[in-house]
């Protein structure tokens, strides 16, 4: 299939030459890299269409909600790949894995497309559901389109990263995330203003500069034979059931937390705006300081599931204790840093002393606990590479649904506002401790399996 290097797969013996240490840190920091891009140049994104007018950044909202469910379900189908691939690579069968490569590309590729085909049919009553107004949908008629084919062409260059990534190469896709963000954000101005597109230009600058990355991605994918010329080097039946039995669960585990998210605000405004506005300053904050663990729930599955297809449970729990080892070290520092700054970073982001007041309380009290939140995500990363998607979603689950929101909503009760805080840090502590309990769990049921397969 074309030309270029010949197909060698990344071995075991590759991910223990210089020290899993070393291994783990050279696929992290391409994919740390790539997600700040990301994140700045969604950002930049809303504040191009801010400029517009009110309007269009109305619009633009509500494409935000039915955005992460299209997310959702293409990386819940992308740790289905990181795992089913890494497994077989792991157990030497490399014709395997690239029948798995090209089953995931053409059923993401048509799953997507039609979800994005339901959604163009149906957007006129989503959005009015969404609570959009009559004098908005000349708008949502013109921006829909041009998003929605750049949501399909994302889903794709989605599913490319997931290749390399589950063929132990994280350096392709933390490069192109940050390519494909320079693009967009040089063309987002070129084509809302100078062009006149207005919102529409920027969902077309986004299909350019994914685009270009799927072209890179599957060039790159093309030359290193990682996809079969055809489905008979797999078991279609086998694959299918195997796709589906993680891709289900890793799916729900993704959108749980956004549902999350919509409960624990619900409580947070029960204490009043200004509660809401330190709330959402503080959760964003959040989000930036755990950008090192996320970029870690993306390259470990990889080096697990490599590990798990050769039968090497004992190089499994060595790199899983190095990475929690970093992430409790990091985090804990990180939180100190804010704890420690609460009384500058405050009245910094934002000059309204009531909202910097619970913004202080906020950073006083949460972000001691995002050690636990870290190994929490990388728990549920872990458990979801190793063929265990009913147990990583079942982490998730106990974390939203039996300590965090009873935790704030307790907390709330007894003490106000200084009460769900400290509801939100115990909620999380809580939360990381049950998962790594569920995750040594998982191990021992991991255990008997590999003695009894061969490697």
């Amino acid at each position: 299939m074309g030309t270029g290097k010949p197909y060698r797969a990344f071995t075991t013996d590759d991910l223990t030459r210089d020290g899993l240490g070393r291994t783990l840190f050279r696929m992290t920091w391409p994919m740390l890299f790539g997600v700040i891009a990301l994140l700045g140049v969604q950002l930049v994104d809303a504040a191009f269409i801010a400029r517009l007018g009110v309007d269009e950044l109305a619009t633009f909202g509500f494409t935000q909600p039915i955005q992460q469910l299209i997310i959702g379900a293409q990386v819940g189908l992308g740790i289905a790949t990181t795992a089913l691939i890494g497994r077989a690579l792991g157990a030497g069968q490399e014709q395997t894995a690239r029948g798995l490569g090209l089953l995931v590309v053409l059923i993401g590729t048509a799953f997507i497309g039609a979800v994005c085909v339901l959604l163009w049919l149906m957007q006129v009553p989503l959005v009015r559901a969404l609570g959009a107004e009559s004098d908005l949908l000349p708008l949502v008629r013109n921006y829909w389109g041009p998003w929605l084919l750049s949501a399909w062409i994302g889903g794709v260059l989605y599913f490319g990263y997931s290749l390399c990534r589950a063929h132990g190469k994280t350096g392709l896709p933390g490069l192109l995330m940050v390519v494909t963000s320079v693009i967009n954000l040089v063309l987002d101005p070129l084509f809302i203003f100078v062009f006149g597109w207005g919102l529409a230009g920027a969902a077309w600058a986004t299909v350019v500069a994914f685009s270009a990355g799927a072209a890179l991605v599957f060039w790159h994918v093309r030359r290193r034979h990682w996809l079969s010329r055809d489905l008979g080097t797999t078991t279609l039946p086998r694959a299918l059931r195997d796709l589906s039995a993680i891709t289900g669960p890793a799916t729900v585990g993704q959108l749980a937390p956004g549902l999350a998210a919509a409960l624990a605000t619900g409580l947070v405004a029960y204490h009043g705006g200004a509660a809401v506005a330190a709330w959402g300053v503080g959760t964003r904050l959040e989000f930036f300081s755990i950008v090192v663990v996320l970029a870690l729930t993306m390259s470990l599955p990889p080096i697990v599931s490599r590990f798990q297809g050769a039968g090497d449970i004992e190089r499994i729990r060595q790199v899983v204790r190095l990475a929690v080892g970093f992430v409790l070290a990091w985090q804990l520092t990180v939180g100190l840093l804010l704890m420690t700054a609460s009384g500058l970073l405050a009245p910094l982001l934002s000059s309204d002393t009531s909202v910097s007041a619970v913004l202080q309380d906020y950073l006083l009290r949460v972000p001691i606990s995002y050690a636990a939140l870290g190994i929490c995500m990388l728990m549920v990363s872990v458990c979801n590479a190793l063929g265990m998607p009913l147990q990583a979603l079942l982490i998730s689950l106990l974390r939203l649904l039996l300590f965090y929101l009873p935790a704030l909503w307790l907390g709330s009760r007894l003490a106000g506002m200084p009460g769900l805080l400290t509801g939100a840090m115990l909620g999380n502590i809580g939360a990381g401790l049950s998962a790594w309990l569920l995750y040594h769990r998982a191990m021992q049921w991991l255990e008997p399996t590999a003695r009894q397969e061969p490697a």
